[in-house]
Order: structure tokens, then C-alpha cells, then sequence
């Protein structure tokens, strides 16, 4: 087994030296990491990005010739030049990348046959294999793009994750002073998720690809956890495994439950006991979490009704957000949707996409439950900007236990029946938008 480099990791949105002089020994490069530092791999040449498409050169192992990686650059100063007539699109926030080829106007070779395309294509058909084996000697594409620093547009390039190619086309281009026609290709690349590894790719799993005493096996254990989920599952799961940097603002499942057995847990199993057979009382319940938690945000907010038992359109209850004052404020219609459900219950983006289909413009939601939101929902709901506050089961029970200690000495069933026995709250059939005139 040949010598691995550890602990020397690519990170996204990292901005790297990559300097003519192509030393590895210096980790640092006025101020930057060196590129060749955090890609040197003893015993096998450099890994390069001279040209915008960079295969790596074939190994022979067990399973066949093995390519272990690509390096893509892309050079944003030279897009729409006659050099470079396409654009490049890193869309890195939802995991896209569209990437062009390199066939020129003027090359009298098929498309495919440029030295980058078919390094590509090559990498295209290990990324569409059918089969585990097949996915796991598929090459990865690690993406970068040239980046400006320190007055420079040449010398530094930002890593923008690991990608896998989705679709590969052939697409007619324009190019020249006489605007001449050619056929290029373009590649649809997906970029992965490396959430679980801090959003850092370890070069270790590039070094173990370039050695062939490394088992596949042993190859597969360094790769980031989506890449393996990919390999494991295939494209079915590049939904899942897709970067998407909504998910860094969702909250897992289990995060949003109180820790089994404790008092939380058992507070929640109280609040849902006593109004799972009266779902009407838990609106009002709602309807006061809501306010609270809105006014704990420093907002002024004006409880208003409760709406009928039936008819109610998916709206439970209404409020109104008060911002600003005089000719410097607004008023916002507020609708909330509650559900009193078994504390393991998950509600998914259909249920939260009734309410926020209930909603004008300038109007909030805010939905109330003794559940918890899936992670589809609520990164749905981070990428679609829906307006709508999430309360889950185990905030709104931590609310309720704050109310029961400023007002009943911690009896939380008291503070509970003294909330549901307040006269405030009138049951009708108004329309939202009267709020305001209130």
C-alpha cells in the first residue's frame, strides 16, 4: 500500500494559491493554501488544472483501468470571449452545475473526441452505471473556478465541491468575429453533499483512488457520506444527496422531539392527551403559542379570532403582525394553521403548503403542532421563501412551560386550562383581511 496524505482537505468555498512555481512543500502561499500542497500525492504526479478539463491519469487495478478523479476549472473572465464563447453556471446554493466542453470553432475533430469531452463522456458513463461495482470505479469530478485576488484574474482558484455528471448534450454554439457555428457538449452536473463532512473533501480519498494496493473497499470508506449513498442507491437518490445549502437552516427531526423520558416528553404527551379529542380548544391553545412566540421576537402582535369548526379553508386562526407605527408601519395578516397530533408525527410540505396557499400578498402563516416538520418540508419551504413561522412540538411545549412557571408556579395543566378559559377569542367567520381594520 502506497503513502497516503492526511489531513489535508479541500474546502468549499475555499480560495487556493495555484502559482506557476508548482512547489508542494509550502502549505501556505501569501496567505492562501497552496493547491499543490493540499493535493500532493507521494509517488504520482501532480494533479493540475492547466486546462479546464483535467483527467487524472487511468490506473490498472483488479477491477479494470480506473480513472480517480477529474479537476474541472472554470474561468468566469473569460466567458463570452472567442477564446471561450460559453458561460459557465455554478448554481452551488441548490447543487447545479452546467458546464460546457472544450471543442472550439475552427477543430475539423468530432466534438467527442476533444481531449476534455471524452475524458467527460468517459467519466458520464461510470456516473449512468447500472450497477454498485459499477458506480463505485466511477470517476469524481472535483470543481473549481478561477478566482481574482490580490488584483489578479490568473494564480487562484475557489473549490466548489464534488460533482457527478446528470446529462451530457450536444449543443450548437457561436464563436468567431464572423460569429461561425460549432457543436460543443454541455454537462449537467450535480454537486454532492459534504454536510456530514463539514463541507471539506479529505484528499485522503483522492490519494487511496491513485493507489492501486487499495482495496475498492477501503477506497469507498474515505469517500464524503453522499457519495457512498450515491454509489450504494444510484441516481434515486441524487435528490437526497444533492448540496443544498437550504438544509443548513432546517432542523432535523430528531432535534425538534424532547430527549425520551425527560420532562419535556412528558409535558408534550400531556398537552397532546388533553386535546386530541378536543382539536377546536388547541387552535385557541395555538393561537396564544403563536403570539408569544411572535412578541418574543420583539414584534407587536394582536390576537384576533378563531375560525368555525368546519369551512375554515385550512386556516385555524387569525392575528395580526403590527410593524413600524403611523405613516412608518404596516400591519400584516396573520393565518395559523394548528394541529394536535401523536408527539412522533411528522408533517410533510403538502400540509404546510395548504396554509401557504391561503395566503395574499404581504400575508404570514404560521402553523402550530405538537409533531415535528420533515426535513423536505422544511427545506421546501427555505428554497420556495415561503412566509410562514414553523412551531414544532417541542417548542411550543417550552413555551407553555415558561407561561406555567411566570404564572402558576410550574403547573403546566393550570396554565393550560387558564389560557383555553381567556374570553378574548371570539369563534367566526370573518374574513382574514378584517384584522386590519381592527
Amino acid at each position: 500500500m502506497g503513502v497516503l496524505v492526511l489531513g489535508r482537505t479541500l474546502r468549499v468555498g475555499e480560495v487556493l494559491r495555484y502559482s506557476s512555481t508548482k512547489d508542494p512543500a509550502v502549505a501556505m502561499l501569501e496567505g492562501f493554501p497552496n493547491f499543490y500542497y493540499v493535493t500532493d500525492t507521494p509517488g504520482q504526479k501532480r494533479a493540475l488544472l492547466e486546462a479546464g478539463i483535467n483527467g487524472i491519469a487511468k490506473l490498472k487495478t483488479e477491477e479494470g483501468l480506473q480513472r480517480p478523479a477529474v479537476l474541472i476549472r472554470s474561468a468566469p473572465w473569460k466567458a463570452g470571449s472567442e477564446q471561450t464563447p460559453w458561460h459557465d453556471v455554478f448554481d452551488l446554493d441548490n447543487g447545479h452545475v452546467r458546464y460546457f466542453g472544450d471543442h472550439k470553432a475552427g477543430l475539423t475533430k468530432a466534438p467527442g473526441t476533444t481531449l476534455g469531452n471524452s475524458v467527460l463522456l468517459d467519466a458520464f458513463d461510470g456516473h449512468q452505471a447500472p450497477t454498485q461495482e459499477q458506480r463505485a470505479a466511477a470517476a469524481p469530478l472535483l470543481l473549481f473556478r478561477s478566482a481574482t485576488r490580490n488584483g489578479k484574474v490568473k494564480g487562484f482558484v475557489e473549490f466548489c465541491g464534488v460533482g457527478l455528471i446528470e446529462r451530457a448534450e450536444r449543443v450548437l454554439q457561436w464563436s468567431g468575429h464572423e460569429r461561425t457555428t460549432f457543436t460543443n457538449y454541455v454537462y449537467d452536473l450535480a454537486v454532492v453533499d459534504l454536510t456530514a463532512e463539514d463541507d471539506r473533501l479529505d484528499w485522503d480519498w483522492i490519494a487511496a483512488r491513485r493507489d492501486p494496493a487499495v482495496s475498492t473497499a477501503d477506497v469507498l470508506d474515505r469517500a464524503p457520506e453522499a457519495w457512498r449513498e450515491w454509489v450504494k442507491h444510484g441516481h434515486s437518490v441524487l435528490p437526497r444527496v444533492r448540496r443544498r445549502v437550504a438544509r443548513s437552516k432546517v432542523v432535523k427531526v430528531p432535534e425538534q422531539r424532547p430527549e425520551p423520558g425527560s420532562k419535556d416528553a412528558v409535558d408534550l404527551m400531556t398537552v397532546y392527551k388533553r386535546f386530541d379529542d378536543d382539536k377546536h380548544a388547541f387552535e385557541g391553545l395555538a393561537s396564544a403559542i403563536a403570539a408569544r412566540v411572535m412578541r418574543g421576537a420583539g414584534s407587536s402582535y394582536v390576537e384576533g379570532w378563531l375560525t368555525r369548526r368546519s369551512g375554515d379553508g385550512g386556516t385555524d386562526f387569525v392575528g395580526r403582525l403590527d410593524i413600524g407605527s403611523g405613516l412608518a408601519g404596516t400591519k400584516l395578516v396573520v393565518l395559523g394553521q394548528a394541529k394536535c397530533v401523536k408527539p412522533d408525527t411528522l408533517i410533510n410540505a403538502e400540509q404546510i403548503a395548504r396554509v401557504v396557499a391561503r395566503l395574499r400578498r404581504g400575508w404570514i402563516g404560521v402553523y402550530v403542532t405538537t409533531g415535528s416538520y420533515t426535513v423536505p418540508a422544511q427545506v421546501e419551504m427555505v428554497e420556495d421563501q415561503y412566509p410562514i413561522v414553523l412551531i414544532n412540538g417541542s417548542d411550543l411545549v417550552k413555551e407553555l412551560r415558561t407561561i406555567a412557571i411566570e404564572d402558576h408556579g410550574g403547573d403546566l395543566k393550570a396554565s393550560m386550562e387558564d389560557l383555553l378559559a381567556r374570553d378574548t377569542l371570539s369563534i367566526t367567520s370573518r374574513r382574514p383581511e378584517e384584522i386590519l381594520l381592527a
